[in-house]
């Protein structure tokens, strides 16, 4: 009976060492509430999830690169491929999950059609949704842009203005915060969402499904084949995360596998 203890004992002993931690940056909706949802399943798989919330774009990127954290949850390959190019660091995409639809929205007005002459519009300030967001507008014809197939295009790019918008630049996570001060406001749906927004119901103007702007996982390459990452990316593509970010969030977020 002692060596059965004793047996038992040393399973879960070499169980418990087998566990391997992944910890993962994560912005709050709808990046974190995915992760929290499949820990369970990690969890039988021998994995401690750990989910990391932050608030921003920037450090979740930094904390990777300097393998403070070894991974994150929170952005598409046009914005990593410029924070990879202005910072000199090589972070790899390990899958795509699912398309948050940027959209334009407004407290003054039901219709993008309805804006006045001269009306204050805010956008992202990086590069990448910064472009995305002036596509939006030139998708909704209140711009024009000298190159519409530039994701990077800047308000330097705009080639014609007539209502004469003034465009402003912003921390895309502060833009929710303006929006009772501006005319237009161009809003990431992970933001939207945690303004209580409906992006189906509320924007005046949102991509469609076709959008290159897929959320992904990412790693270093010195960590993206790891047992652990792999179990992690099998998990967001499970049946299961399908159905739950379809009937979380009911069409403002779209599962891309």
């Amino acid at each position: 009976m002692k060596k059965l203890i004793v047996a038992l004992a040393a399973v879960a002993a070499f169980s418990a060492h087998a566990d391997e931690t992944l910890t993962v940056a994560a912005t709050p909706v709808p990046h974190a509430e995915i992760l929290e949802f499949v820990k369970p399943a990690l969890a039988k798989e021998g994995v401690d999830l750990k989910v990391k919330v932050f608030t921003d774009y920037v450090q979740p990127n930094v904390q990777v690169a300097e393998k403070r954290l070894d991974a994150n949850f929170f952005q598409h390959q046009p914005y990593l491929d410029e924070f990879n190019k202005a910072k000199g660091t090589n972070l790899v995409s390990v899958t795509g999950v699912h398309l948050e639809p940027l959209g334009a929205y407004s407290s003054k007005f039901k219709k993008i059609e309805e804006l006045p002459s001269g009306a204050n519009v805010v956008i992202p300030n990086d590069a990448t949704n910064g472009g995305r967001a002036l596509l939006l507008l030139a998708k909704a014809g209140v711009i024009t842009l000298k190159d519409p197939t530039n994701i990077l295009s800047t308000v330097k790019d705009i080639a014609q203005n007539p209502k004469d918008l003034k465009i402003r630049e912003l921390e895309a996570a502060t833009i929710p915060r303006v929006l009772t001060q501006v005319d237009l406001a161009l809003i990431n749906t992970n933001y939207a969402l945690e303004a209580k927004l409906d992006p189906s119901k509320d924007a005046l103007v949102i991509e469609g499904s076709d959008s290159p702007y897929v959320n992904i996982l990412v790693s270093r390459a010195d960590n993206k084949d790891s047992d652990a990452m792999k179990k992690l990316a099998a998990a967001l593509h499970s049946p299961e995360v399908k159905k739950f970010i379809t009937e979380k969030y009911k069409g403002a977020v779209l599962p891309a596998f």
